[in-house]
């Protein structure tokens, strides 16, 4: 069964590999990462495990038995008890159930990181995200610049931690 964890400096390979492995699916919903984003991966890894050491974001990956990565889950911009979700899940995982009950089980466990809102933005197109969204129990809140999601129209989407679903 796959499990949550919290992101580690031995997870750089497992992550490099899921990465590569789903670039052109990514890329299909989403701002693709782009070449740079590959030949600087261990800087921009290292980059990673530094801004959770500092508190600003925690960073998590969803691991098979086997010690593949199937998703990334993350929480970033930590600030007064808020953070800014964002997560991706393997191709082969997709359609599956597998965001959701990812997103839920981190709703679940944010308290640990002082957390009582969760915000999340998504492209209008990307259907998919906005369903896990809505069935972890985000709530619209309004529009996203299309800055922010690769110049697509997109919505804010927000939970209440203390609320229960």
């Amino acid at each position: 069964m796959p499990e949550l964890k919290l992101l580690r400096a031995g997870h750089a390979p497992a992550v490099l590999a899921f990465e590569l492995a789903n670039r052109a699916y990514f890329a299909a919903s989403v701002a693709d990462r782009g070449d740079d984003y590959f030949d600087r991966f261990a800087d921009r890894f290292s980059a990673l495990l530094a801004e959770q050491e500092a508190g600003i974001c925690v960073f998590h990956v969803l691991v098979a038995e086997d010690g593949s990565v199937l998703g990334r889950f993350n929480l970033y911009d930590l600030e007064d008890g808020c953070a800014v979700l964002g997560y991706r899940v393997a191709q082969q995982v997709a359609g599956r159930g597998t965001a959701t009950a990812t997103v839920l089980e981190l709703c679940e466990s944010a308290a640990r990181y002082g957390l009582r809102t969760l915000r999340a933005a998504t492209a209008h197109e990307n259907v998919a995200s906005r369903k896990v969204l809505l069935k972890a129990g985000f709530l619209p809140v309004g529009p996203a610049d299309p800055a922010e999601l690769g110049g697509k129209p997109g919505t804010w989407y927000q939970r209440d931690l203390a609320l229960r679903r």
